[in-house]
């Protein structure tokens, strides 16, 4: 057998190793072996190291590509693949995703439901492994699940979107070991990020003009909080803000970094006669994706709206 063929994708790896693929990925990322590069996946001097190469696919591009011995190293056959997380411990894996909105998202996803105790575990939820547990300290109910719920193709699928930005991506189709993709490298492929064409939509349907202001209608949507899209301002000038919410009667306008001097100018004049008329209103920063639960969270209860 030659060393080509001896050689697994970074996927197949983590079927050898019979771990959580981004699980391996995360790891392989923290170890230091790989690293990002744009919208593509490089390896590291470590990575060279322990013997990582790269292979051409005409259908996939360039991947990466492990010695099959890998599956005998010390710090990967380690690694844990019964553990459980919580939607805190997921932010690992979308790091753009607070954990409220973790849970919120799996809420939405019918996988757990909100209610005085706390996150309480639906019939779906425990058909994908969720286990319902209590606080200690609070008594709070929240839910534990198989780290293997981050493989899931529409659980990561929906995750990915709302984050925003391509991060442990779903895997294609699978295919023989020996064209098979490194799952970032196909990430974009699989679930187009924001810049794609029609990714632009929230997912409650609503178009939207940029990848910022995606994300801020997801972010309504799932704190369940009515909303409407390029909504007029009621003065008598041609006035539009980005979003409007009723309860509370909230314009929000998002403050593209990309945005062109026409778009700036008309958000400034917003929020000039906003502050005029006495109305309500908060602008979102590109600078903000980060944090948007701070600051819509924050934004929306000093109008007296809690999420």
């Amino acid at each position: 057998m030659s060393p080509e063929e001896e050689r697994l994708s970074t996927s197949a790896l983590a079927r050898a190793l019979e771990i959580p693929v981004q699980q391996l990925f995360v790891t392989l990322k923290d170890y230091g072996w790989i690293r990002r590069h744009a919208d593509n996946w490089l390896l590291t001097q470590k990575g060279e190291y322990e013997g990582g190469t790269y292979r051409d696919s005409k259908r996939f591009g360039r991947y990466i590509v492990w010695p099959a011995a890998l599956v005998q190293h010390p710090l990967l056959s380690a690694i844990e693949s019964n553990q459980r997380i919580t939607a805190s411990q997921m932010r690992r894996y979308y790091p753009r995703l607070q954990p409220r909105q973790l849970n919120r998202a799996l809420a939405e996803l019918g996988l757990q439901q909100h209610s005085i105790l706390g996150w309480e575990l639906t019939d779906f939820g425990r058909h994908l492994g969720g286990q319902q547990l209590e606080s200690d300290s609070t008594g709070a109910f929240y839910v534990s699940w198989p780290h293997e719920i981050v493989d899931h193709p529409v659980i990561h699928r929906e995750l990915e979107r709302l984050s925003g930005q391509p991060d442990c991506g779903s895997e294609p189709q699978t295919v023989s070991d020996d064209t098979e993709p490194d799952l970032f490298a196909a990430a974009d492929a699989a679930f187009p990020g924001p810049n794609a064409e029609g990714a632009c939509s929230g997912i409650d349907g609503h178009a939207t003009g940029s990848p910022l202001q995606a994300l801020v209608c997801n972010w309504l949507y799932l704190a369940q909080l009515a909303h409407a899209t390029r909504r007029s301002l009621p003065v008598e000038e041609a006035l539009w803000a980005d979003f409007y919410l009723p309860a509370g009667s909230v314009y929000i306008d998002c403050w593209d970094e990309k945005a062109a001097p026409p778009q700036l100018a008309a958000r400034l004049r917003n929020k000039e006669v906003c502050k005029a008329e006495g109305l309500r209103y908060l602008e979102v920063k590109a600078a903000d994706v980060e944090r948007l639960d701070e600051v819509l969270g924050r934004g929306l209860l000093a109008f007296g709206i809690r999420c």
